[in-house]
Parts: C-alpha cells; structure tokens; sequence
C-alpha cells in the first residue's frame, strides 16, 4: 500500500539573498516571511553560485562579487538608483521596484499637506504661538491663484498631482515623454518641461527618479526660473538638491521655505545649516513608505515570475534608472 501525504508535498521554497548597507534585511522582514522563499545574508549562502535572485537597498559596492549569478534584483521600495548604479550588478540582471497604490497615496497625503502648509504660512503661526501672538494680518490667496508645480509624473506624481488639485489648486506637471491625463492638471513634456513647470510654480514639488539627467536639478538655475518667494517641496532624491544653491535662494528670498525629506546625507549630520534654518522644515524621509507584507507580497510575486521565465511587475529600465 502506497503512501498518500495528506497535503500535497511543496516545492523547495526560492531562496534570495539580502544585500543592503544600510538595513539588516532579514531582520526587518522576519514578521512578514512566507513559506515559499527564504530571505538569506550573504555569509549565510552556502553556495553563492546558485544564487540568481535578489533583495537590495543600498548594497556595497561590491555586494554583487560573490554572487554573479543573480538574474533578478529587487529594491525595497519605489527608488533604485542605488541598484542600477551599483558597480558589481551583473550586467544582464533584471531590476524590479515596488509599486503600492497604497504608498502613492501616503506620498500624496504628505504632498498636499505641504503644498497647504507653505500656501497658508502654517510655519508663521507655529512661531506665533510660541512667541504668545495673536497675529491674524497674512491673508492668503485663494487656492485657484495659486500654482503648484510637479517634478514627475509617474505614480507618485500622478497621485500627488490629483489629490492637490483636488484642493482647487491650479496644477501643472512635468514629464519625460507625452502621455498621460489626469483630472484638473496640465501636463508639459519633453526636455524644457521642467524649466517651464519651474517658471510657473508657486509652490514646486519634486517627485522625480534620480538619473543622470535630474542629479543636482534643484540647482540655483532652476531657483532663479521660480517666482520671487516660491516654496519647495523636496520629496524626490536627496542627490537632485543642491543644498548650497538652496540656501542661497532662502537667503535672497527667491525661496520663502521649504519641506525636505531626502537629503544627500542621511540622517543629516549634526551642524547642517538646515537645522537653524526656520524657513525649512525638515522630516526624515518619511513622505511614504510601503508595509512589509506588501513588499514581501511583491517579492515573492516577482520571484515566482522570474522563474516562470516571466518579467518581473515594476521592471525598471536600467538605461533610463526607472
């Protein structure tokens, strides 16, 4: 009589390797595991050669060396530019991001809050406040006069876009190539987008990938396109922000404020004129975030597809960065 298991017997599960500078990524995943993958350190590999599938966030320059066959890359969230840019990845590796309906949501939140806040000088009744004043004299404008500008449109952008016209104000964005509507929002393409959605902005805020081509955008170039006394919401890339140049337009009042959340250096090093600086107001790079079951959810998604000789959802493209 021949034995019949009671469950069906399962496939040995997908074993990934987590390589990241930053984060211990099996750790911050250990609540969220599924039974169909094994998240793995590279010094708990065995046998590195038959690794061909990754998670990633930042990794070491060389995290890739001991692992020259990883096919298929994952990021943690939204961003890879630390990926595609790592000297080691292999070059015919695939890269894939998180895209969570979810997340863009959170980023719009946080991205209407902000255009509000500098639209209603918020940071000037902080200070009122603290200071024990009942100063009522500022009068702002009414939403339909004012115009916010948005740096990219992909996800993000499309969601930020929505929700902040969605508030009655006027909305202009900028993208790469032509395509794409949304409700109450005019859209620019092509290389002079940028500059041109700049020009208009009262309130500019950045949602672009970082690439070659937008490193260091947030330059005095662009500052100096604004109208006198705009505000910047900077929750793009902390490498497209040329803190100098920014400082330099608060100082002119070119810029009358600021909300950052990403910075070139993070955390922001102790003694960083932006934390004096009262026309900025600084967060953590906490705009959004996706939960950890559903980047895991990706994950595994992702791998299965990979194995099933399928692309994986959220392919970046590596020549563009996104």
């Amino acid at each position: 009589m021949t034995y019949e298991p009671a469950e069906p017997m399962r496939a040995e599960p997908m074993r990934v390797v987590a390589l990241s500078s930053t984060f211990d990524l099996v750790n911050v995943f250990a609540k969220v595991r599924d039974p169909r993958l094994v998240l793995l350190r590279p010094e708990e590999v065995a046998d590195p050669m038959a690794i061909d599938m990754a998670l990633a966030w930042k990794p070491q320059d060389d995290a890739f060396d001991r692992f020259p066959n990883v096919r298929m890359v994952h990021s943690i969230a939204a961003g890879v530019d630390s990926i595609v840019g790592c000297p080691s990845l292999p070059a015919d590796a695939v890269v894939a991001r998180v895209r969570d309906d979810a997340q863009a949501m959170m980023m719009a939140g946080f991205a209407a809050a902000h255009v509000v806040w500098h639209h209603r000088r918020m940071a000037d009744h902080t200070r009122a406040q603290a200071e024990g004043l009942w100063e009522r004299s500022f009068r702002p404008p009414m939403s339909s006069d004012v115009t916010v500008g948005i740096l990219g449109f992909g996800l993000m952008g499309r969601a930020c876009a929505r929700a902040i016209a969605a508030l009655g104000y006027r909305v202009i964005a900028a993208r790469n190539s032509a395509g794409g509507t949304a409700e109450g929002v005019e859209i620019l393409s092509g290389p002079s987008a940028i500059n041109e959605v700049a020009a208009r902005a009262d309130i500019l805020v950045n949602v672009l990938p970082l690439t070659d081509a937008t490193r260091d955008i947030l330059n005095a170039d662009l500052f100096a396109r604004m109208p006198m006394g705009a505000s910047l919401v900077q929750i793009g890339r902390g490498e497209q922000l040329v803190d100098a140049d920014l400082l330099a337009a608060l100082d002119a009042g070119r810029i009358r404020s600021a909300t950052l959340d990403v910075f070139r250096q993070e955390p922001l090093p102790a003694g960083h004129p932006y934390w004096t600086r009262k026309e900025v107001l600084m967060t953590p790079h906490k705009a959004s975030d996706s939960s950890h079951g559903e980047i895991m959810r990706q994950l595994v998604e992702n791998c299965e597809l990979y194995r099933a000789g399928q692309p994986p959802k959220g392919r970046v493209d590596r020549g563009n960065g996104y």
